[in-house]
């Protein structure tokens, strides 16, 4: 058996974003239920969390000192045992919102690309397999990411002082060369973040653990390389400065009108609003990325081949039929 596609000219950025949208058009009750559930809470807490940690931090940190005439107050620069554990619980919280929103999320826009049925209940107990896959992909991730970035700065540590810098004197070259090793650190995580952009959508739809959805990922996205890196870009730089310009407006506004104002109220829900808009198309782009990337790889054709079994197979993509056919040869 062989398999031929003729959708090569929507193997690009505006083929895989309008695809993504197209399924989440045609779920849009579905989609909106899992993003209420996990997107939104995760969204909320982006931006409301450095306001809360600022406020709880400098309650915490005035202390009133009474004496027999007046009461003292001075700074306890002492970190307590709460200021530790709330960053903590606040990263766990993070973590699990996440793993969740992105196993539900894959699950539902991989069937919804075979323009399967797609349920609420079905997507909540797939985080009952993928979670744990998801969640060794993601410390193997981290760990690999440590390793090799604590690598790569300890040799350019050593080249730093081979060369007999000095930043204390302010030296233009040792500002260069900071500058240079900070390009190089950063050009580093992209490029590992981008070998790894599909590992939690194998993960969940292939159901492999730890390294091996990292290098599934990376085998994939050969030939497609360009369109990951321009989703990287567009995604983590939008979700990235719309976060952080919204949690400091938010805070600004909190400082000055108050936590229950309504300008810190309207600012927080418009906000995150559009970040939960931003991750929902993400984690949908990424599944569909995935897909013309194993038709790439000429191995979609043959599962289509398997699931619909007839000579001539159109991807339903959403009610209107997305123009791209897969024809199936038998030899």
């Amino acid at each position: 058996m062989s398999a031929t596609t003729n959708f090569s000219q929507n193997l690009n950025l505006w083929g895989v974003l309008s695809v993504s949208k197209r399924i989440i058009n045609a779920h849009s009750r579905h989609f909106l239920a899992l993003s209420v559930v996990f997107l939104i809470p995760l969204s909320f807490s982006l931006i409301v969390y450095p306001t809360l940690q600022n406020t709880f931090f400098e309650s915490n940190s005035i202390v009133s000192k009474p004496s027999l005439f007046i009461s003292l107050s001075y700074t306890d620069a002492q970190p307590t045992k709460t200021q530790f554990l709330l960053p903590l619980f606040y990263a766990l919280f993070v973590l699990l919102l996440a793993l969740f929103a992105v196993a539900t999320i894959t699950y539902s826009t991989f069937h919804g690309f075979y323009g399967r049925p797609v349920k609420l209940v079905s997507s909540f107990k797939s985080t009952l397999y993928s979670f744990l896959p998801l969640l060794s992909t993601f410390i193997v991730s981290q760990i690999l990411l440590a390793s090799f970035g604590g690598l790569l700065a300890f040799v350019l540590a050593l080249i730093y002082r081979s060369l007999g810098l000095d930043l204390s004197s302010g030296s233009k070259y040792s500002v260069g060369f900071l500058f240079l090793a900070g390009i190089i650190v950063g050009l580093f995580v992209i490029t590992m973040q981008l070998s790894w952009t599909l590992g939690f959508v194998v993960a969940v739809v292939e159901s492999k653990w730890g390294y091996e959805p990292l290098r599934r990922s990376s085998y994939l996205l050969r030939g497609m390389n360009g369109v990951a890196l321009s989703m990287l870009l567009l995604y983590g730089s939008a979700i990235g400065l719309l976060a952080w310009g919204c949690s400091t407006s938010v805070a600004n506004a909190g400082h000055a009108s108050g936590l229950m104002s309504w300008a810190f109220v309207l600012q927080t829900v418009v906000s995150s609003g559009f970040i939960t808009l931003l991750m929902l198309h993400n984690v949908a782009a990424n599944v569909v990325l995935y897909m013309y990337c194993k038709a790439l790889h000429g191995e979609l054709a043959f599962e289509i081949a398997e699931e619909f079994a007839c000579e001539y197979v159109s991807l339903p993509f959403d009610y209107e039929k997305v123009p791209h056919v897969v024809s199936i040869v038998q030899v």
